[in-house]
């Protein structure tokens, strides 16, 4: 049996992760790489000028998801009379503005107490230009990558120019985050590291997002998968599950359990999320389910070296610029209509009913009709 440990249930940031070299309050903005108002973040990208004026810096800001126990309105049962009451939406030190009122419709704006009001701070110091780009609003392509091209193109290409891995190996070998991991199976084959995603605050249930890291270093993406590998995705399957379960409490039957490809870096690693959470990347141009991949390779082997698989390049990536020298994928190749082929004019409120039956009909007429059935309709 592989040995297993489980680290501490606090997730307090390690105390083997130092102070950063920069002061946040002096970060000089130089433009906006996107505002997205459906996740309520912006993302940002400047420098620190006190540091460097030419290492850019890319900072994330994001207003933190609603806990339920935020909401509430009663003490808990089990809080201590003497404690002081946790903060909550509805305390005294709420302040409101009101909006409008109109019967029984209401608009406010409302103030928290400042506990409630913290924004979640992401930041990337220094940001190669991949992480400008991952980060910044631009057109998107999809790539439908056969094995061959693969081969070509984009292992060639990643092999040359993916991230540093180092932080990766920093968390598998204990240097870095270990006050963070959740869960960790030793085994050097079918063992793994569990462990936030970055894009959690480690506190709200409701927005979980995990990160099952691989132990073994030889597998880049799903590309590398093949049946010999089986042990190891359903070992992490079952051991993530569970540990979740006696963690967090949440349904086995309720997590989302997820590949992405292509991924943000190449070290085979699996994103975990409660289904009610919209966590990005789960959309099927980009996310490829564990038991799915599971049963791909119980049914053949060598799927992943076989099947064509999809994926998003942003305008701006280099690897699409390969992709478009080979395949011009921005290009749009424009159909032009024959005399015969123009659609047809549409409706206007001046021509009388019998104008309007005619072009019903030439609307719904099968494009093979002969002159002569055309010839034969009421409006001809």
């Amino acid at each position: 049996m592989p040995e297993q440990v489980e680290s501490s249930p606090k997730l307090n940031v390690s105390s083997e992760i130092k102070s950063p070299t920069y002061d946040l309050t002096k970060f000089h903005l130089k433009r906006i790489l996107s505002n997205n108002s459906k996740c309520k973040s912006i993302t940002l990208l400047g420098t620190f000028p006190d540091i460097s004026e030419t290492d850019a810096a890319i900072v994330v800001f994001e207003k933190n998801a609603y806990r339920e126990s935020d909401v509430a309105t009663e003490v808990p049962a089990d809080q201590d009379a003497d404690s002081s009451p946790k903060p909550s939406y509805f305390s005294t030190d709420l302040q409101v503005r009101t909006d409008f009122i109109n019967n029984i419709y209401a608009s406010f704006q409302c103030v928290p107490t400042q506990e409630l009001c913290t924004v979640k701070g992401t930041v990337i110091y220094p940001a190669t230009e991949k992480h400008i780009e991952k980060y910044s609003i631009c057109q998107k392509y999809i790539i439908n990558e056969t094995p061959d091209l693969y081969e070509s193109i984009t292992l060639p290409y990643i092999t040359s120019s993916q991230f540093s891995l180092d932080w990766v190996y920093n968390i598998l070998e204990h240097k870095q985050e270990t006050e963070r991991i959740v869960f960790e199976d030793k085994h050097p084959e079918n063992g793994f590291v569990l462990l936030p995603d970055l894009k959690w605050d480690g506190r709200n249930v409701e927005t979980l997002y995990l990160l099952g890291i691989v132990r073994k270093r030889d597998i880049k993406s799903l590309r590398d998968l093949n049946a010999s590998h089986l042990p190891l995705l359903r070992n992490l399957r079952e051991s993530a599950k569970q540990a979740i379960l006696e963690r967090y409490g949440l349904n086995p039957n309720q997590l989302r359990m997820y590949f992405h490809y292509q991924p943000s870096f190449y070290h085979l690693h699996v994103h975990i999320n409660p289904l009610r959470n919209d966590a990005p990347g789960i959309w099927c141009e980009k996310s490829h389910m564990l038991d799915t991949v599971i049963n791909n390779l119980e049914l053949m082997p060598d799927y992943y070296q076989r099947a064509s698989l999809p994926f998003v390049l942003y305008e701006g990536n280099k690897l699409l610029e390969l992709y478009d020298k080979q395949l011009e994928v921005r290009q749009v190749v424009a159909q032009e209509l024959s005399e015969a082929d123009e659609a047809p004019e549409a409706f206007t409120d001046d021509e009388p009913e019998e104008g309007r039956e005619c072009k019903r009909i030439k609307l719904s007429t099968p494009q093979e009709s002969t002159e002569a059935e055309l010839l034969e309709m009421p409006c001809a």
